[in-house]
């Protein structure tokens, strides 16, 4: 059983690690072969763990209306949803789900005028809640805090037609901190973010890292 539940996983996954990782360093044009059939594998693979994502989500809700949580009656309206756009995604327009939504079909509709409005509506408070944090950090109580307020003023005006009405400086400003500071910075964050994939993933293929075998040791 043991062998079944982690070192069986571990062998699979240290063998498609390396196996992933070193196709992409042969030349051979077979090897092209082998990243389109492998980019399948992936595909297939994503949409298995995005059936899985559905189950979570509904045994969640449904776990909840059973242990009456605070908030439950809200899974209500999740059910009603899932539900509502599951049938019109199947039916669409007698064309059935396995052809491309048709427009102007109850699918169509439910998605350019519910779902694309609540998600545009989910990122304008997103963004009051940037704002927020924004004048919570730019209180200058230090020389880094007052250089970030300073920097940021400027891109603001840089960016607004009050800037240049000001002085055409302020653009030109503004085009230098994004262009060198601004991307220095992202390239900087960008590059820890891949050395720390990179990490993780020889952890994951080296068996150092189990915690997608459900906690198991």
């Amino acid at each position: 059983m043991r062998f079944v539940q982690i070192t069986l996983p571990l062998i699979l996954v240290f063998l498609c690690g390396i196996f992933g990782l070193f196709i992409q360093y042969v030349p051979h044009p077979g090897a092209g072969d082998v990243k389109e059939v492998l980019a399948v594998w992936s595909r297939t693979i994503g949409g298995v763990a995005g059936l899985l994502g559905i189950y979570s989500l509904l045994h969640l809700h449904v776990a909840k209306v059973k242990r009456r949580e605070e908030g439950w009656g809200y899974s209500g309206f999740f059910f009603l949803g899932f539900g509502i756009m599951l049938a019109a995604t199947l039916y669409n327009a007698g064309e059935g789900f396995w052809n491309r939504p048709v427009d102007g079909s109850a699918y169509d509709q439910f998605y350019n005028y519910l779902y694309s409005p609540a998600g545009a509506t989910m990122f304008s408070l997103l963004g009051f809640f940037i704002a927020s944090a924004a004048v919570r950090t730019f209180r200058a109580r230090s020389f880094e805090a007052t250089l970030l307020l300073a920097a940021a003023i400027i891109v603001m005006l840089g960016r607004a037609p009050l800037g240049e009405m000001i002085t055409g400086y302020f653009p030109q400003v503004t085009e230098w901190l994004m262009a060198v500071p601004n991307a220095a910075a992202k390239r900087g964050v960008l590059l820890g973010v891949c050395l720390g994939s990179i990490a993780m993933s020889l952890r994951i293929i080296f068996g150092v890292e189990r915690s997608y075998l459900g906690g198991k040791s």
